[in-house]
């Protein structure tokens, strides 16, 4: 049974890690949408201003302080979300740590806690999303990466706990469908976002870890977030990046190697100094409602490869009005020139004014061989050792006009215009923050 979604403004929407980056940015879209709103987080202090600011913008709105590694604390949130609205429509697993640093140096317990929340935490609220929706309808939204098919070199524990997140997810989907159940699941997989992501992070560097480029900003997430939750999606990539990153993996994998080696773990590194003992958001609350973090470089408001997976419909029109378009460029101006005039600047006509060649080469040679053969009917050996021309659209010299594109006598360079050669197109870096 296919899941029916909502509009957003008649949604109720269950939202983990909303005290900071992604949740953040994707609460204050949620509320401008109309959506009544459930947010959850280990920041008491952040998510008690977060939703005195969305209240005062008249969004319905609790939150719920609660740390995701713990099932208690997830099935509290659903309860409350269920006490205060009745039900809910959507939920949104975003909650999520990381860590930096060589994996032979990070503690094993470091390890256990990192997967607790970004893994079991994940699948807490995946179930009692699940048990509510399966009755009703509704969807299921789960924040992964594109580190959950590629491993970003010093991010090792982190994109275990992503690839993770993928298989449960794509399992959990499935069995859904067999039971024809009405939600839709979807594993949203971000490339790097500008977030406080990395300043979160635990960290056993030497330096303050930061994004590698490029990095899209919080609101391409949110948008594909949001849009999952009125349309059904399977997974959306946020990023062409990471879609640059799935295609390496699969077709030069060593080459990614070399790259991770070479310039990903340099660039995940600023300039600045980092002490190893200090707090993080491994353990307790880290979120002081802070959407931007510390990417250095221009981030990237916008993700068009993002975009056309959300909107292919759309996406498809601009594409195909804009082969009509070069299409009707092509016809138009011809491979000569591209103001539709000759090589004299004078304007094309059914007949050159200048030497009465005729533009069009198909009814002309079918004109000559009429004329052709009426004429050896009337006199059988005319013709015989004269230097007969065959019409290829050149003249006894070789000078005139090219071939049409496409004949026998045509060859690559005779192909102009704006019609390009796919061969020579170039092709459009990163982890979930």
């Amino acid at each position: 049974m296919k899941a029916k979604l909502k509009k957003l403004s008649d949604q109720t929407i269950v939202i983990t890690g909303a005290s900071s980056g992604i949740g953040l940015v994707t609460a204050r879209q949620a509320a401008k949408a109309g959506a009544k709103l459930v947010l959850a987080a280990r920041s008491e202090a952040a998510l008690r201003q977060l939703t005195d600011e969305l209240s005062q913008q008249g969004c319905e709105v609790i939150y719920v302080v609660a740390d995701v590694s713990k099932q208690a604390d997830v099935k509290r949130i659903a309860r409350e979300a269920k006490q205060k609205f009745g039900s809910f429509d959507t939920w949104v697993n975003n909650a999520g740590v990381s860590m930096y640093g060589k994996v032979v140096n990070e503690s094993i317990d470091d390890m256990r806690q990192l997967f607790e929340t970004n893994f079991w935490g994940l699948v807490y609220g995946s179930l009692e999303a699940v048990e509510h929706l399966r009755h009703r309808g509704g969807a299921l939204i789960n924040v992964g990466s594109v580190l959950s098919d590629v491993t970003a070199i010093l991010q090792t524990m982190y994109s275990a706990s992503k690839h993770a997140v993928k298989g449960f997810t794509d399992g959990l989907r499935t069995e859904l469908e067999m039971e024809d159940a009405p939600v839709s699941v979807t594993l949203i997989q971000p490339a790097a976002i500008d977030t406080p992501y990395p300043l979160n992070a635990k960290n056993y560097l030497d330096k303050v870890p930061q994004h590698a480029p490029p990095a899209y900003a919080p609101e391409t997430v949110a948008e594909a977030i949001l849009g999952s939750a009125t349309s059904p999606q399977r997974n959306i990539l946020v990023g062409g990046a990471g879609k640059l990153f799935k295609g390496m993996e699969q077709w030069t994998p060593a080459l990614l190697d070399k790259f991770m080696e070479k310039a990903f773990a340099p660039m995940s590194k600023s300039d600045k100094q980092d002490h190893r003992n200090r707090p993080s958001g491994l353990y307790e609350g880290a979120g002081q409602l802070q959407e931007r973090g510390n990417y250095p470089g221009r981030t990237r408001e916008i993700s068009t490869y993002t975009k056309a997976k959300l909107h292919p419909a759309a996406t498809a029109a601009i594409v195909a009005g804009t082969g009509l378009a070069v299409a009707a460029l092509v016809n138009a101006f011809g491979p000569d020139s591209k103001d539709g005039k000759n090589k004299d600047g004078k304007k094309k006509s059914d007949k050159d004014a200048s030497n009465g060649t005729s533009q069009r080469p198909d009814q002309d040679k079918q004109d000559k061989k009429l004329k052709s053969n009426s004429d050896k009917a009337a006199n059988p050996t005319a013709g015989q050792g004269s230097d007969n021309v065959e019409d290829t659209g050149k003249g006894a010299n070789g000078d005139g006009r090219a071939p049409r594109a496409g004949s026998a006598e045509a060859t690559p360079s005779d192909v102009r215009g704006p019609v390009a050669d796919k061969s020579k197109q170039g092709k459009p870096s990163g982890s979930k923050s």
